[in-house]
């Protein structure tokens, strides 16, 4: 490599740099906000009705809203090696959900035809995560899922269609702790018809 192709080199790195950094940023904030969204509303009481059961994510909402206050607070404060502390958190966060998200796409990848997990294991996921609730929502499905390192990248969007790709009904405002979202009901589970292809396939993997 010459000297004069050595600038336009750097540049071409960092430019893919900052795009890897932006990415990975952006499935942070997704993530951060989606596991958020999900404490909040699991503060809601179900033996409780009117404002008692909303207590609960209002006080969390209240708490959530100090911390936010506090972290600003103390950047206003210039205390410069908190700054750089949470800076560098976060970067160095980003910059391995890329990775993480770069080693799913190749496994898939080499995976080829390999079978994904069976409607039978979807079901059973979501009658778990429900429990005795009614149902459960798409945001605390996706929650769990990218708790357990898949689903990286996904939105509640890409979910539902892989969802109705495996005949799964999904409700518009599923009434969940009293919050309606979209998500799965344990009343639309009962009785589905079988999938063809997939109720009777040995390799299905339980990979959920």
């Amino acid at each position: 490599m010459t000297l004069s192709r050595l600038p336009r080199a750097v540049a071409r790195r960092a430019l893919r740099g900052a795009d890897r950094l932006g990415t990975g940023s952006a499935l942070l904030a997704r993530r951060l906000l989606a596991r958020l969204a999900d404490w909040v509303a699991r503060g809601r009481r179900a033996d409780l009705t009117g404002w008692r059961a909303a207590l609960g994510p209002l006080l969390r909402l209240a708490l959530l809203g100090g911390l936010v206050w506090l972290v600003w607070r103390l950047l206003q404060a210039r205390i410069w090696w908190l700054t750089w502390s949470l800076a560098a958190l976060w970067a160095g966060t980003a910059w391995a959900l890329t990775r993480e998200a770069k080693e799913e796409a190749v496994e898939e990848e080499e995976a080829g035809e390999e079978p994904g997990p069976s409607r039978d294991d979807v079901i059973t996921l979501l009658r778990t995560l429900a429990g005795d609730r009614p149902g459960v929502h798409l945001s605390t499905l996706l929650a769990h899922l990218q708790e357990h390192g898949q689903a990286g990248g996904w939105k509640v969007t890409d979910l539902r269609l892989r969802l109705e790709a495996l005949r799964i009904p999904v409700a518009p405002k599923l009434k969940v702790d009293g919050v309606p979202k979209r998500g799965v009901s344990k009343a639309a589970l009962d009785g589905l018809p079988p999938l063809d292809g997939q109720e009777d396939s040995p390799d299905a993997s339980p990979a959920v």
